[in-house]
């Protein structure tokens, strides 16, 4: 697996709308996108730094996964996301290798990006994200 980039941070938040102003007002960077992913039960925020997304993530839901990463660690950094081509093969590989995954295809995450998560048992305790963006290469393993 070779990552084109770093696609996105996701860091966990409790509250969007306060976080993004203070992403907003003190930093001074502009949220481009506010998106609900409802089957991730999530609700995001972009921001652009160079050429890195920041994603926040707030859940929608108190039984979600950012609502108990929340409870068990508190808001931060939740995962690393690298833009992959071919997603499909690149799990294959990861899972060929002996990576645990929660994904064993790709999803549609926000963005319209196709996602698969690896368990951080098998990445020294990072949740790492996967991405594969068709719309810039449409012919890749997705039906």
């Amino acid at each position: 697996m070779k990552p084109t980039h770093i696609e996105h941070i996701g860091i966990a938040v409790s509250n969007l709308p306060e976080t993004i102003k203070f992403w907003e007002n003190v930093l001074g960077l502009k949220c481009y996108n506010i998106e609900e992913v409802a089957d991730q039960k999530v609700r995001t925020a972009f921001f652009m730094v160079g050429q890195t997304k920041i994603e926040l993530l707030e859940s929608t839901d108190p039984e979600g996964p950012i609502s108990r990463f929340i409870e068990k660690r508190g808001e931060g950094i939740h995962h690393i996301a690298f833009a992959v081509r071919n997603i499909g093969e690149q799990l294959e590989n990861a899972e060929k290798h002996g990576v645990k995954l929660i994904d064993s295809r790709p999803r549609r995450g926000a963005e319209g990006l196709d996602i698969a998560f690896l368990h951080p048992k098998s990445t020294s305790g990072v949740l790492i994200e996967l991405c594969e963006d068709r719309r810039q290469h449409p012919l890749t393993d997705l039906p």
